[in-house]
């Protein structure tokens, strides 16, 4: 007998929601919502957080603009899952590149958005690196590294002062 646990699910939304729209929704699902309303937190009862994502969409996509859902926290995997309605058009594309792959539009969708992360990654350490190097060209390694840590561990980013 499977078991069923709750699941955190965040709705991010195409649109902000009107408050009337928030009302509404969350009288059929209790839902959080953030400052400008165009990101909510939901929680679930589901067999799987694949099912989960699944039974909101069901649940709030006539309702809502809703553009992307995820599991709010990773899986045992590390893995995070996602709920995206495609148009047919782009349905259409995603099958056709997966055939020419010779892949399922599943495992393509997988190793596209993998890569683009990966992809991403590389170019936000690429800039840091580059401005890591034009802080380096004004300030010795100690004062970068002093003022790095001191705005890491407290919440004013204040540096400490330089030596002359």
């Amino acid at each position: 007998m499977a078991v069923t646990s709750h699941h955190a699910v965040e709705i991010v939304l195409t649109r902000p929601l009107t408050a009337g729209e928030l009302k509404r929704a969350g009288r059929s699902v209790p839902l959080a919502a953030n400052a400008d309303r165009t990101r909510l937190m939901a929680v679930q009862r589901a067999y799987s957080p694949g099912n989960a994502l699944h039974v909101l969409r069901r649940r709030l996509g006539s309702r809502l603009p809703i553009d992307v859902l995820s599991t709010h926290y990773p899986d045992r995997h590390g893995q995070v899952r996602l709920n995206v309605a495609f148009s047919r058009s782009a349905e259409a594309a995603i099958r056709q590149a997966a055939a020419a792959l010779g892949q399922r539009p599943k495992e393509f969708l997988g190793q596209s958005v993998t890569a683009a992360l990966a992809r991403q990654q590389q170019d936000r350490c690429r800039l840091l690196e580059i401005r890591l190097q034009g802080l380096l060209a004004h300030h010795t390694p100690e004062e970068v590294l002093a003022c790095a840590a001191t705005a890491l561990s407290s919440r004013h980013h204040r540096c400490p002062p330089t030596r002359p």
